[in-house]
């Protein structure tokens, strides 16, 4: 097959240099995405005087034609078009003829790909925005739940103070609500619309640009031709906010998996969401939070491969930038994939509430709460810490908790040490009197789901 750009050509591409400058086996999922731009080219076009108005509208609904036929799966693209550019007006001159081949005029595939890649991603950037309001509504639901379920927080994954479920969860909401915001600023980025920067230098022709970006939705034009089609910020941009997004899955996940064990027995997942062992048939395994996390290091590997090719790269367009769409795509792809199942998983799981509150009175999570109380009692607080690390050294070595002492082994301690004591470092109070914004009693996370479900309801 002729390509369309062969005229100063005197032999055909190599079988193997077609197949591998070829890019149809994965830019065809712009089909959409570039008919959408064509259509409003060519009505731009025709309403300029530049092409007939008779042609922009033979072009137009052909258009709309091709796209009813690749969506019912009557187009087979081809590999020697090169790319879904080529083969859609391919076909549309194989149908309307010399019309068709007006199409082209005023534009350069080098403005019409970063056109179609802008238009596809700002889609895909929607959907993925819908799946993580639906993971915020999961997490703010869970947490009404359990407001007063009380387990061991960590640092160092050591036990270190008394919180409740529902606000380690809200904690993961925050990170996502972060997420959400990062993807709507990187849509604002996204959304200046290419098309008429040519291959580098914009064209002679009378363009009405504007009309253009009315047309799709843009919020504005490029204003400068060689950034125009050279510009990947904006797929390097999604990339990182995908990265950061599957960083916090895959946390949270980490902690699914610890949770899930013999050793934390905090939760159980569904037997929906989890899986066997070939060999030993007592395994449950939760395979599907451990793909989460093991799925976060090919979209990490995309974000450094895309920052890798565009490092060297002088202006303007270069066939090195066809390798934008490959990684940008399975990191859209990946994401799209995590978030719903993460959501139904955590949904359907068990949570054991009495193991977890089991595990928030061991390792001493409420020797802050005793420091905290010889504070209030008068004591400075670094000699108050020293008094409660003496216990502690003490507890450990009768192999018992502080709420378990005596009031005389407290008192060995610090004569200031009073009956309510006991009162002072429950589970209960360890928790509910941090009435902080922001801190984890029960009047503090309900008001924060509050505020959460406010901010859900704003979207």
């Amino acid at each position: 097959m002729a390509k369309l750009w062969s005229g100063r050509f005197s032999k055909s591409t190599d079988k193997k240099v077609d197949d591998f400058n070829s890019s149809i086996r994965f830019d065809k999922r712009m089909y959409k995405q570039d008919i959408e731009g064509s259509k409003a080219h060519a009505k731009m076009l025709g309403r300029q005087g530049i092409i007939p108005a008779e042609d922009a509208e033979k072009i137009v609904t052909e258009l709309d034609n091709i796209a009813s036929d690749i969506e019912n799966g009557k187009i087979e693209f081809l590999v020697d078009a090169e790319d879904i550019h080529m083969n859609i007006e391919k076909i549309l001159t194989d149908r309307i003829g010399d019309a068709g081949k007006r199409l082209h005029t005023g534009r350069s595939r080098n403005d019409q790909v970063a056109l179609d890649i802008r238009m596809y991603l700002m889609d895909e950037i929607d959907q993925i925005r819908g799946m993580l309001i639906r993971a915020l509504k999961t997490l703010t639901a869970l947490s009404k739940e359990h407001v007063e379920t009380i387990m061991p927080g960590y640092t160092h994954l050591q036990k270190a103070q008394p919180v409740t479920f529902a606000h380690h969860l809200m904690a993961y909401f925050e990170m996502l609500k972060r997420d959400l915001s990062r993807l709507d600023d990187c849509k604002k980025r996204m959304n200046v619309m290419p098309l008429g920067s040519g291959a580098l230098a914009g064209t002679t022709y009378p363009l009405d640009r504007e009309f253009v970006a009315r047309e799709l939705g843009f919020a504005s034009v490029t204003l400068n031709s060689l950034d125009g089609v050279s510009d990947r910020d904006f797929v390097i941009e999604l990339a990182s906010c995908l990265s950061i997004l599957m960083m916090h899955l895959s946390r949270f996940s980490e902690e699914l998996i610890l949770w899930s064990s013999h050793e934390f027995s905090f939760v159980e997942m569904d037997d929906a969401f989890s899986t066997g062992s070939s060999i030993m048939p007592q395994k449950k395994n939760p395979d599907v939070a451990e793909l989460i996390r093991g799925k976060t290091g090919r979209v990490y590997g995309h974000l450094m491969g895309l920052l890798t090719t565009m490092k060297g790269l002088p202006l303007a367009y270069n066939k090195d930038m066809q390798e934008d769409k490959e990684p940008i795509f399975d990191s859209v792809d990946t994401v799209k994939l995590c978030l719903p199942v993460l959501c139904d998983m955590l949904a359907s799981m068990t949570v054991k509430k009495d193991n977890m509150l089991r595990g928030s009175k061991g390792g001493f999570t409420n020797a802050t709460d005793a420091a905290d109380y010889l504070v209030k009692k008068g004591l400075p607080f670094r000699e108050a810490h020293a008094v409660i690390g003496k216990m502690v050294a003490y507890a450990v070595l009768n192999e018992k908790n502080l709420d378990e002492f005596t009031i005389d082994e407290f008192k060995t301690f610090s004569d200031i040490i009073e009956e309510d004591i006991y009162d002072a470092i429950s589970m209960a109070a360890c928790v509910n009197d941090r009435r902080v914004i922001g801190g984890p009693a029960k009047e503090t996370v309900e008001n924060a789901i509050r505020l959460a479900e406010e901010y859900i309801e704003q979207l």
